[in-house]
């Protein structure tokens, strides 16, 4: 049986290495997101320099922390292709042009034929309000869009 090809997205890493919140709500999103990851040989995990990059920002200690969850999962490659599809979810609004890193996180998944990409980013990214529109963009543009989901929508597969 071939496992489903997963893209994890910067925020999945981020709530893996933080330090427990006293926010109810994050306490939750970090609670799923640490047993979606004791799972995640279900999956074939993928991230891309761009989600190494954003790993890597801010303090050492905590860039350290989420730079090795990234440990033995492939990276994917940036190129022109990428930033032409992140370009064409901007032009059709799809991603606001403030987020454009989250435009090819989505390019990345879909030029890569992900059939997940999954995210703790509600704003820009798994957000119902503007999935139709980002599977809209991608269908535009050749792309089939990979299912957006956050870890505890990730179904067992």
């Amino acid at each position: 049986m071939t496992k489903s090809k997963v893209y994890v997205e910067t925020t999945v890493i981020s709530y893996l290495a933080a330090s427990p919140s006293r926010d109810v709500v994050v306490a939750g999103h970090q609670e799923t997101t640490r047993v979606w990851w004791s799972r995640r040989d279900r999956f074939e995990l993928f991230v891309s320099q761009a989600v190494v990059e954003e790993a890597s920002r801010g303090d050492a200690v905590a860039a350290a922390r989420r730079l090795a969850f990234l440990e033995g999962i492939p990276v994917l490659g940036l190129n022109a292709d990428i930033d032409a599809i992140a370009n064409h979810l901007l032009r059709a609004s799809a991603i606001p042009a403030k987020a454009r890193l989250d435009a090819v996180h989505i390019a990345v998944a879909s030029l890569n034929r992900m059939e997940y990409l999954v995210t703790w980013n509600l704003a820009h990214i798994a957000n119902a309000a503007i999935r139709g529109k980002i599977e809209q963009a991608c269908r535009g543009a050749g792309l089939q869009a990979p299912v957006i989901c956050t870890p505890e929508e990730l179904p067992e597969v």
